[in-house]
């Protein structure tokens, strides 16, 4: 598997998906959950994801049906907080995905009053990150997360 092939798959697929928002091609599950579905030749991502508020879900993809990588997540906006622009920052930030950490956004972005900031460590083989939103000095959204190759090797 090469690591700059799934790089890339990681920001075309994220830019599809929820920051793409094309809820029409989204599939509402029995369970309640939430699908968004992508493939590109022989890769193929699956975010699934519940929410509303506070939300969580995860991302697995796939390279020829094998799953190598995938990012769990959880997040929240604050209770008395207008969700549309907060979310809307927010998939502002996730098409403005940095190259060399194709987890989340970029490490700041603002849009109008709104503060999008991003910290993480590690790369796309493991990481974890938090990504806040902040009106002026209030903190209105934070989410965390992490993850990671899968599958790469024997285990349980």
């Amino acid at each position: 598997m090469n690591k700059e092939t799934l790089r890339q798959f990681l920001i075309d697929s994220n830019k599809a998906g929820y920051a793409g928002g094309e809820e029409k091609k989204w599939i509402k599950e029995p369970d309640g959950s939430t699908t968004i579905p992508y493939t590109q030749g022989k890769w193929r991502s699956h975010d699934n994801f519940f929410g509303g508020e506070p939300y969580g879900g995860r991302v697995v993809v796939f390279n020829e049906d094998k799953p190598i990588w995938m990012m769990v997540y959880y997040g929240w906006v604050a209770e008395g907080v207008e969700t549309d622009p907060v979310y809307a920052t927010l998939r502002g930030a996730l098409k403005a995905m940095p190259e060399e950490a194709p987890f989340r956004g970029p490490k700041e972005l603002v849009v109008g009053e709104l503060t999008y900031r991003n910290s993480w460590t590690g790369d796309v083989e493991r990481y974890s990150g938090e990504e806040q939103i902040t009106q002026g000095e209030k903190l209105i959204y934070k989410a965390n997360y992490m993850g990671g190759l899968v599958d790469q090797r024997r285990g349980v």
